[in-house]
């Protein structure tokens, strides 16, 4: 057994002695000449000068900080009555999460099977005020009967949940106690990437465990979150720190941690966090008014990318494509159409279809915007005043004709009066089949073709026509089930 016990821990040196020459395979014994070469000699002396005139680069120190505004950062427990998963989908509490594809998801709070009796989840939060105002991620209390907050002086209190807005991911939350430690809030606008930030909060369950990194990327937007324009950011965070406070370096809040993408559910260097700048907004109508209102202009937005800036005669690609415009709505109203493109709302400037939706959503209902936006080669201006947000036998080509080799590609025949009537619509053509040109870009059998470059069409002739007259690529507007939008086709 000895034997065997060294034999093991020479094979052992003989593998970090190898990794440390530089990663020589660990069956290769380097001759004395060949180490030499891998590691030559150095003179002493000459090494201490180096060192000692190289400059020195501190590292931040992030205690005083944590040793200040640590105290203000909460740890949140919740427990339902009705046996219900907190804050997740029941899915994601399987052990095995390996097979799951990469996606967006929220925190986990509670890493365990289903079970009898009351559920638990835990999450972070902080306090924004003494009197005891206590901000975190509406998903953290979500379907939760009972709020427990506890401070790091090991005091416990049931919290109120003043109000949610589950649009934005903001929880807005009130503990009987006064004089408490509160975070200072900070500028989201002025953190730049690259710069240093801690996370504070309770990963998987550690009370207030610091990490930090940096800012990776700003503005940055996420599948099914339309609403918030997130802060990425590489410090380790975890399930469990939803809700925490995301410091920069002169200890002030800038935003919330609120999701990760990962493929195991646990930290990869991906975090986001919502600016602080939003969730205050939110705070501060959840508790004047108890509810949260954002303004909503009513239409459905798509990005322009290089084909369609160039039907429409923009010179490059930016802003948001409107592709439908909801009946009655502030867009209607305001005289918006499918085909426009917004490029500025009240001056600033609309990069691409995610900037708009968090302008909108910060704006109160009733409040007038003025939008600069591109139509038929022209930019223009409309006013809008925003509502408030709740939470046939004809075809184109013969039966005989080869589509693919067809200019356009499709087959299609006018919409009959019943489905015009079914979908709302007055207008358009369904496309019977697809193939070259249109099926490249992503035309399907069973969309309804209701415009090409702006130009509503509502028979054969028409589409045939506009096609004929077009250059190198055309700008379907198609509607597919219940929503409109702008395919660019390169024309075979």
């Amino acid at each position: 057994m000895q034997a065997n016990t060294l034999k093991r821990s020479a094979v052992a040196i003989a593998i970090a002695g190898a990794f440390a020459l530089g990663g020589v395979a660990a069956d290769r014994v380097l001759p004395s000449a060949a180490l030499a070469a891998v590691v030559p000699a150095v003179n002493p002396a000459a090494a201490t000068a180096a060192a000692n005139s190289a400059p020195l680069v501190a590292l931040p120190d992030f205690s005083a900080l944590v040793e200040q505004y640590g105290p203000a950062v909460v740890n949140i427990s919740v427990t339902s009555d009705d046996h219900k998963v907190l804050g997740q989908d029941e899915n994601d509490n399987m052990p095995d999460m390996q097979g799951l594809p990469p996606e967006f998801r929220q925190f986990f709070h509670n890493f365990q099977m289903p079970r009898r009796g009351p559920t638990r989840g835990v999450g972070s939060g902080f306090i924004i005020d003494p009197s005891g105002i206590v901000l975190t991620n509406a998903h953290v209390v979500d379907g939760a009967d009972n709020v427990n907050v506890k401070l790091t002086d090991k005091r416990e209190f049931t919290a109120k949940v003043l109000g949610v807005d589950k649009a934005t991911d903001i929880a807005v939350l009130k503990i009987d106690a006064k004089n408490l430690p509160a975070v200072k809030t900070g500028d989201p606008a002025q953190a730049k990437v690259g710069s240093w930030v801690v996370a504070i909060g309770q990963p998987f369950g550690f009370e207030n465990t610091v990490t930090s990194g940096i800012v990776s990327a700003k503005s940055r937007a996420l599948p099914e979150d339309s609403y918030v324009r997130f802060i990425q950011t590489d410090a380790a965070v975890n399930p469990g720190n939803s809700g925490g406070p995301l410091f920069n370096l002169k200890g002030e809040v800038i935003g919330i941690n609120s999701q990760i993408f990962s493929r195991t559910g646990g930290s990869q260097g991906l975090a986001f966090a919502i600016p602080i700048d939003v969730a205050m907004q939110v705070e501060q109508q959840i508790v004047q008014h108890g509810k949260v209102s954002h303004g909503r202009l009513g239409v459905a937005i798509q990005d322009v990318n290089q084909a369609l800036a160039g039907n429409f005669g923009l010179k490059s690609p930016k802003g948001a494509l409107v592709s439908s415009v909801q009946k009655d709505g502030a867009g209607a109203r305001a005289g918006l159409k499918p085909g426009d493109v917004i490029l500025t709302l009240n001056g600033e400037e609309i990069a691409g279809s995610s900037d708009l939706p968090p302008k909108v959503a910060s704006l109160k209902p009733g409040s007038s915007v003025t939008l600069g936006i591109w139509r038929d080669g022209a930019e223009k201006q409309v006013t809008a005043t925003l509502g408030a947000m709740d939470d046939g036998k004809n075809v184109i080509a013969s039966a005989g004709q080869d589509l693919g080799n067809a200019r356009l590609g499709i087959a299609v025949r006018p919409l009959t009066a019943e489905e015009r009537r079914d979908n709302d619509i007055a207008g358009g053509l369904v496309v019977q089949d697809v193939a070259g040109a249109a099926e490249r870009a992503g035309v399907r059998p069973g969309d309804v073709i209701l415009a090409v470059n702006t130009k509503p069409v509502k028979n054969v002739d028409e589409l045939r026509a506009l096609v004929a007259k077009s250059g190198k690529t055309v700008a379907l507007l198609v509607q597919r089930d219940s929503a409109q939008i702008f395919i660019p086709v390169t024309l075979g």
